[in-house]
């Protein structure tokens, strides 16, 4: 054998193997096509990474794949087309209460809750954060019930009720609230449980919230505050609170707790230095929630939210709040920047929740995404006191990814579009 030759050979076989192999690892190369799916020509506002102009995102499998100008067509399977509308991380509900089930009366493992699936996709939404609806005791049913059972990404703020929102007396309980074993059960799912919730406690005690604190600190998680916690002042409530806490339903105008604005329209100063402090401050639109005496000329003064959570409950859905994208399309009208409205509905919130993985377009990060259209015409958007403010713009849900899946798609862009039958 003449020696000379047998390294090239060798050479060409050790290529070939290579190529081989490489095809073998990615089976979509097989067929010339790197992406499952391509949404092309997008308006595409990522805050994380500072996108904010027209590019395409393509996803493979379950995964942000690229984020480019002008990725070819041909290179997906399948391709939308997204001129004209807004792309976006999938947003981020901060305020649910989902933990459905059979009793009558009662959020926890009750008809009082939502399914997520129900409401969350047709607004964009791929996450959610169930506002301490289940307990250190009941955690586990929650999980089993619907975590584990539903499309939408279902995370959790832990109630220092041990057993949830079951209403008095149970909420009323100092013995069920116990500090260790609320962050022994957020570090057993850790995963899935994001912060503590306090809310719902109608006595002087500062046991409940001091306890929270203790949870949160121990688990080293936020903690969000409700309200129904009538013997507490917002100051007092907010000097408690440490970076990073959660306060919500921050527009509303109650008789159990002061306004952010004081008789002028002035946002409070102690509401301020909190802000200042790195407290953070969640709508919370809920049934009672959320009013323009106080949203307008907070908004006015440059208060915007931190997050747009919905307080969604069977009670809520159906009043002045309809859905997140109406709570965006309220703060559009009253004049808060879009560059400042998409970032409180993905990073933001996903931040506040100290979940990175979330809120983003980065490659390799779930491909959770929204396709927006920002509708022109007359609209009109309710507050819970009943009063309407008018406005010209108003977004809508085109089309939600979850996991790189078409979960919701408004006007069937995705699908196959065939002829229109003559009359």
């Amino acid at each position: 054998m003449n020696n000379t030759n047998v390294k090239p050979r060798v050479l060409r076989f050790l290529i070939r193997l290579n190529c081989w192999l490489v095809t073998l690892s990615c089976p979509m190369l097989l067929f010339g096509q790197s992406y499952d799916l391509l949404i092309k020509g997008g308006h595409v506002i990522d805050p994380k990474n500072g996108r904010n102009g027209v590019m395409d995102v393509a996803v493979a499998g379950d995964t942000i794949a690229l984020v480019a100008a002008d990725i070819p067509a041909g290179d997906a399977k399948k391709v939308i087309d997204a001129n004209g509308l807004l792309v976006t991380p999938g947003l981020i509900n901060l305020h649910t209460h989902v933990f459905v089930g059979s009793e009558a009366g009662q959020f926890a493992n009750g008809i009082s809750s939502v399914s997520p699936d129900d409401f969350t996709f047709r607004s964009g939404i791929t996450t959610v954060v169930d506002a301490g609806t289940s307990g250190w005791r009941s955690f586990p049913l929650f999980k089993k019930q619907v975590i584990d059972q539903v499309q939408t990404r279902v995370l959790a703020f832990l109630n220092i009720a041990g057993a949830g929102m079951v209403g008095s007396p149970g909420e009323q309980d100092l013995q069920d609230m116990n500090a260790w074993l609320t962050s022994t059960r957020i570090r057993d799912y850790s995963d899935v449980i994001v912060g503590v919730k306090i809310g719902h406690y109608l006595g002087t005690d500062w046991t409940p919230f001091d306890r929270a604190l203790e949870a949160a600190s121990l688990a080293g998680v936020p903690l969000f505050v409700e309200c129904h916690l009538p013997e507490y002042t917002l100051e007092d409530q907010l000097k408690k609170m440490r970076p990073g806490d959660i306060i919500t339903h921050t527009y509303e105008q109650v008789s159990e707790r002061m306004p952010i604005t004081d008789e002028q329209g002035k946002v409070r100063p102690f509401v301020l230095e909190a802000r200042k402090r790195g407290i953070l401050f969640d709508v919370g639109h809920g049934g009672a929630g959320f009013w323009f005496n106080q949203a307008i000329p907070a908004v006015q003064q440059g208060f915007y939210p931190d997050a747009f959570g919905m307080d969604l409950h069977r009670f809520s859905m159906n009043s002045g709040m309809k859905d997140m994208l109406n709570i965006m399309s309220k703060f559009l009208a009253m004049g808060m920047p879009l560059d400042e409205i998409i970032p409180a509905a993905t990073w933001r919130a996903a931040e506040a929740i100290k979940r990175d993985d979330l809120g983003n377009l980065d490659v390799g990060a779930p491909a959770d995404i929204a396709v927006l259209r920002i509708r022109e015409g007359d609209f009109g958007f309710m507050d819970s006191g009943r009063e309407t403010l008018k406005g010209t713009r108003k977004f809508e849900a085109e089309i939600t990814v979850r996991a790189g899946r078409i979960v919701w798609d408004l006007n069937g862009i995705s699908g196959k579009w065939i002829d229109t039958p003559a009359n």
